[in-house]
């Protein structure tokens, strides 16, 4: 390969606080705690409990807890980078420092599509449990304006999910306003929703009988692998934590403790509320509420007076998780359009709000218009094999940058390396094996068209090129110099 296509971001000049950034520093480590659990609590136990039940039975406790180990193995290695390198862009900024231009590329073009139908499946999803409180009211939208052409049974007619556009247009609104209002919008959601999460929990489990535990693995280990694997993409917010590096007050020290905090957090709710809804209803009835397996639970437990306030606790978990990974999105392609790798257009900032506001907007537009026409039943998967790889990355970037920077000093040290990140890369790998083989594909294609894109643009205006070029001008012209 090219040495061209392997330069590197100067880790030093980041290091030294040299690296200036146009972004408001506002979060702290409740903020970024309250960001992470945003973006973790919402799609996964409101929606994705229904479908993992169906696929793994009760053993769904345990595909909770292999994705949680995933991801437990992987923050420790993001943890050691965000402290390492507090600056926007997440995984694509520590590959940028480690594993050359090329790998930094193509992990921040696969990321860019990560954020970007996260929020779009989260819309959709949002979408019907906003429409079911309306119902509750006596008040129905349309069905041709309801949901996406084609994804109405009984032969229903739909053209556009406006609700789902609604509400991306909401977000990129309040996020193009500034970081200090989006904080606080999402700390007050996610404090009512974990709020409904806990009285759900306090509510439902005196309706548990253990019986509907056995048998506890149904479909054998297959089936609790085959469920970590797509449930995974209930735990995939915490890697937008590091995105926020630059808005982030003391970065090096706050980014570390909120991820493994949101992580912690989150993993104990989900294996509760799993064994709670499991031991409450049988596994195969999720079947017949698939799309609504928390307020079902409560419903056949005769607490429909608690069905409607977990309605709106999933209105507002899945409001958070788009929030998060909205931001994410405009931070990730804010980073790489600043390194010259996407049009500059994308890294300007207002200078009123302080925030990316013209791409911000632009997301929102493509967001809001997928998901208010294109079905959405199988993007979950494309979005899980996009961070499981980026997972992978860092986490052998530990393993690099340990061996080539010995000397660096580390905040944050990842525990038990090389363990912890073979363990990492080990867990990832194995569920991106489990995904479905049509995943594999469309992953391929996204990743071509990210390979048009980088040698057509990317490379020609990249930053880093553009320094070393002008470096190696200047080294010529003084050895000329000499040799006259």
């Amino acid at each position: 390969m090219n040495l061209d296509l392997l330069r590197k971001k100067d880790l030093t000049s980041i290091i030294d606080g040299s690296y200036s950034s146009p972004l408001k520093k506002e979060l702290k480590t409740f903020d970024l705690t309250m960001l992470g659990i945003g973006a973790i609590i919402g799609t996964g136990i409101f929606v994705l409990t229904g479908t993992g039940a169906l696929t793994a039975g009760p053993g769904l406790m345990i595909s909770f807890v292999i994705a949680a180990l995933a991801c437990l193995f992987a923050s420790l290695c993001y943890a050691e980078f965000a402290s390492l390198v507090p600056i926007a862009g997440s995984a694509y900024t520590y590959s940028y420092t480690t594993l050359g231009e090329i790998i930094a590329f193509i992990i921040g073009w696969d990321l860019m599509l990560e954020y970007l139908l996260s929020v779009c499946t989260v819309a959709v999803g949002w979408s019907g449990y906003f429409q079911s409180m309306l119902d509750g009211l006596g008040i129905h939208i349309p069905t041709v304006i309801s949901a996406a052409p084609g994804s109405l049974s009984h032969g229903a007619v739909s053209y556009f999910n406006l609700p789902a556009a609604l509400v991306i247009l909401a977000i990129a609104t309040l996020i193009s306003i500034g970081i200090k209002e989006t904080k606080r919008v999402n700390n007050i959601m996610v404090v009512i929703k974990i709020a409904v999460v806990i009285l759900f929990i306090v509510v439902a489990v005196r309706y548990v009988k253990p019986s509907n535990w056995s048998p506890l693995l149904p479909f054998g280990f297959k089936g609790v692998f085959a469920a970590s694997a797509s449930v995974f993409f209930a735990f995939i917010g915490f890697d937008a934590i590091s995105s926020s590096a630059e808005e982030t007050v003391n970065p090096s020290k706050t980014l570390p403790r909120a991820m493994l905090l949101a992580l912690g957090i989150c993993t104990i709710l989900y294996v509760v509320v799993t064994a709670i809804m499991t031991g409450v209803v049988h596994y195969s009835l999720f079947a017949n509420f698939i799309d609504r397996p928390v307020s079902a639970v409560l419903k056949m437990s005769g607490q429909n007076w608690m069905a409607g306030i977990v309605d709106l606790g999933a209105i507002l978990g899945m409001s958070t998780v788009m929030l998060v990974m909205f931001y994410g999105q405009t931070r990730i392609t804010f980073s790489m359009s600043r390194d010259g790798l996407m049009p500059k257009f994308f890294s300007n900032v207002n200078k009123k709000t302080g925030t990316p506001f013209k791409a911000t907007w632009l997301f929102g537009i493509i967001a809001a218009a997928i998901a208010g026409f294109v079905p959405l039943t199988t993007l979950a998967e494309l979005v899980n094999i996009g961070t499981l790889t980026a997972f992978i990355l860092v986490s052998y970037s530990v393993l690099r940058l340990r061996k080539t920077r010995p000397d660096v000093k580390r905040v944050f040290k990842t525990p038990w390396v090389p363990f912890v990140p073979i363990m990492s890369i080990l867990f990832c790998g194995f569920l991106i094996l489990n995904l479905n083989p049509l995943t594999w594909i469309r992953f391929v294609v996204w990743l071509i068209i990210g390979m048009i894109v980088y040698f057509s643009y990317s490379r020609k205006h990249s930053k880093v090129g553009i320094e070393e070029m002008t470096k190696n001008m200047y080294k010529v012209r003084n050895d000329v110099n000499k040799d006259l």
